[in-house]
């Protein structure tokens, strides 16, 4: 019998999807380590630092897992199901909170909350799916995994530019009190 997970098939989108997703882990950590005091005090930024690092994390985890041998569509399906719900819940949580309590408006848009949301429920569905021995699944959580790595790529970029407008104006008072 032939199971719907095909390892050999799927082998190199892992291994390029988890290795973008652990360089990319890598660098929103050190640009975040060059503000941890803005990030920390800013509802906004320490909310999207954590669903950011929480999302590039999930996609890494899945992908090793994705590739570890000896294991059927069920044993994937069910890992990814996991992983990625655990991943969406902190998203969905993170940008409530950054709304309700957060101070930087960078980004933060109930579009994106329902984007970010829908892509974390189609790369749910799509493990489900593959749990459930519909091969159809593993390619909609595989797309809907790119579409997490882009969407997280922009939180960074939301993240970096948030505390950015923290900083200038910090700057540009000290440089008017030096005149």
């Amino acid at each position: 019998m032939i199971d719907i997970y095909r390892p050999d098939q799927w082998h190199d989108y892992f291994i390029t999807v988890g290795g973008a997703s652990a360089a990319l882990t890598g660098l929103v950590f050190v640009a975040m380590s060059l503000n941890p005091s803005v990030i920390a005090q800013d509802p906004t930024h320490r909310h999207r630092a954590v669903g950011t690092l929480a999302g590039f994390t999930a996609i890494f985890v899945i992908c090793c897992l994705g590739v570890m041998g000896g294991q059927d569509h069920q044993a994937v399906g069910l890992e990814w199901l996991i992983v990625s719900a655990v991943a969406g819940v902190v998203y969905v949580y993170g940008y409530i909170q950054a709304i309700r309590f957060g101070e930087s408006s960078v980004g933060l848009r109930s579009r994106r909350l329902i984007g970010g949301t829908a892509l974390h429920i189609f790369e749910i569905a799509g493990a489900a799916l593959l749990f459930s021995g519909y091969v159809a699944g593993l390619y909609l959580a595989a797309i809907s995994m790119i579409g997490l790595l882009a969407f997280m790529i922009s939180g960074a970029w939301l993240l970096i530019m948030g505390v950015s407008e923290h900083r200038p104006r910090g700057r540009k008072s000290e440089g008017r009190n030096a005149s």
